[in-house]
């Protein structure tokens, strides 16, 4: 009876599986900084119903409003990063997923930003976007860790 009783709690015992660990300490600094990021954007739409400038800026974006066609993309882009972040960090089954859709979204943004927006409008001259430099070692990093987080919990 013993025997059996103990084979039912053998579940219990098990160490729990922390996949935040498979995240490099760059990710899990950036993870943070983008969760305080996505908070912000919420709170610069609260704040644009009382002041009427609000400074966003993101990938090359800019926009002095939240109510504005660019002010609308730049909140949502922030919102999505720190949902990816939210999902990393709290070990979500789908997180990894995110995180390179979210790779993928902002590679292409800065792109755009660095291409088409000089072609498009004439005040804004050719940059070359930093964030790049992290973006492609994000996407690289998440994509090695990919299988190893996704099949965690049956080893």
């Amino acid at each position: 009876m013993n025997h059996e009783l103990e084979s039912h709690f053998d579940e219990f015992d098990k160490a729990p599986v922390i996949r935040r660990k498979l995240l490099p300490w760059w990710i899990k600094t950036f993870c943070w900084i983008f969760m305080i990021l996505s908070v912000c954007a919420v709170a610069s739409v609260i704040t644009n119903f009382f002041i009427p400038n609000v400074n966003l800026s993101l990938y090359g974006f800019s926009s002095n409003t939240a109510f504005s066609g660019i002010g609308v993309f730049i909140i949502a882009v922030m919102i999505f990063k720190g949902f990816a972040a939210y999902s990393l960090w709290f070990e979500k089954p789908n997180a990894i997923s995110i995180g390179k859709i979210d790779a993928i979204c902002g590679i292409v943004i800065c792109i755009v930003s660095m291409f088409a927006l000089p072609l498009v409008d004439n005040n804004i001259h050719f940059s070359i976007r930093l964030e790049i430099l992290l973006l492609i070692p994000y996407y690289r990093k998440l994509n090695k860790i990919e299988y190893e987080w996704d099949n965690l919990e049956s080893l």
